[in-house]
């Protein structure tokens, strides 16, 4: 490989914090207190379920697969907890139960959607999209549509600090720290990379396909679930919106990161984090220059465009050089 190529995708591959390093850039020259350490924690805190999120998604995307429920995982598992807790009464002990709810209910639909894929063979398009709906429209049973307020107790999760650090930050470090020793470090990583570059030839040198995708399925629904008590114990309400369209974040978090919606290739750090990121800080820019909240949805839709964009080209270059 000829230098001039090895720099083009070294490049390449730091385009996102590129990006992420020149927007803060612009930003705080029009606005100057976007630089402030205050703004900077905000993003972070804020940004940590959307780390988390993505970070799940990363897996299923790595295995040539997709995950439109981890949404609804969140305000299902959300409105289970929450009910738990007024049904319940408030203390330490049932906001540990309502938090394991939270997280059965993720383990519950990642098995639900690894079944289906795997056993009977539905894309997994069509599967999680249906989970999407399935979940929403139990979350609005349990909810009837209203919002759900909870203690004061659950909330302290979301208040709390490690050494300084904001606990929402700490759970997402530790999520993606330990996601990205699990792809890049074990066999179950690199043969979640081979099933996603090619499943039949991974088939054919002895990997359980099946098992691994089941468990892409079973992370990312997990990270779900942790990403709506992470959340939840921020917002401090159940509301019939909590986790609306947040998979799309997920997916545009993640290939904005590097990871493939072919499949095959992907990092966790620093590739999903600068994503994730890169999307909060966009957020909080439009804020600081009171954008019209009109055309947040223009500016997502452009952000998706632009991962997509950005991940074709990545895919195009790769093949040129293949051919070489």
């Amino acid at each position: 490989m000829s230098f001039s190529i090895k720099v083009s995708r070294r490049l390449m591959d730091q385009l996102p914090l590129g990006l992420l390093l020149l927007l803060v850039l612009v930003v705080g020259a029009v606005e100057p207190s976007f630089w402030s350490l205050h703004s900077f924690s905000n993003i972070l805190v804020q940004s940590s379920t959307t780390v988390i999120l993505a970070t799940g998604m990363a897996f299923v995307l790595i295995a040539a697969g997709i995950d439109l429920s981890v949404g609804s995982v969140m305000y299902l598992g959300a409105a289970l907890g929450g009910r738990f807790l007024i049904s319940a009464g408030y203390s330490p002990g049932s906001v540990a139960v309502a938090v394991v709810i939270m997280l059965a209910v993720g383990v519950l639909f990642g098995v639900c959607n690894a079944i289906l894929v795997t056993r009977l063979r539905v894309l997994a398009f069509i599967v999680t999209l249906g989970t999407l709906y399935i979940g929403r429209g139990l979350g609005h049973l349990v909810t009837e549509t209203r919002a759900l307020n909870l203690p004061n107790e659950f909330l302290a999760l979301g208040a709390t600090s490690l050494a300084g650090i904001p606990m929402p930050v700490v759970i997402a470090a530790v999520v993606a720290g330990t996601a990205h020793f699990v792809l890049r470090r074990t066999t179950f990583g690199r043969q979640v990379h081979a099933v996603g570059y090619d499943s039949e030839a991974a088939r054919l040198a002895g990997v359980p396909v099946q098992r691994r995708i089941t468990g892409v399925f079973l992370l990312c629904s997990t990270c779900a679930a942790i990403g709506g008590v992470v959340s939840l114990s921020q917002l401090g309400t159940v509301s019939p919106n909590l986790g609306f369209e947040r998979e799309f974040t997920a997916i545009a978090a993640a290939v904005l990161g590097g990871v493939s919606l072919f499949g095959g290739r992907g990092k966790i750090l620093p590739g999903v984090v600068v994503g994730a990121l890169f999307l909060q800080t966009i957020q909080s820019a439009l804020v600081v220059l009171n954008v019209d909240p009109y055309n947040y949805p223009i500016v997502s839709a452009g952000i998706l465009f632009i991962a997509v964009f950005l991940d074709a080209l990545k895919r195009r270059r790769r093949a040129g050089k293949g051919n070489r």
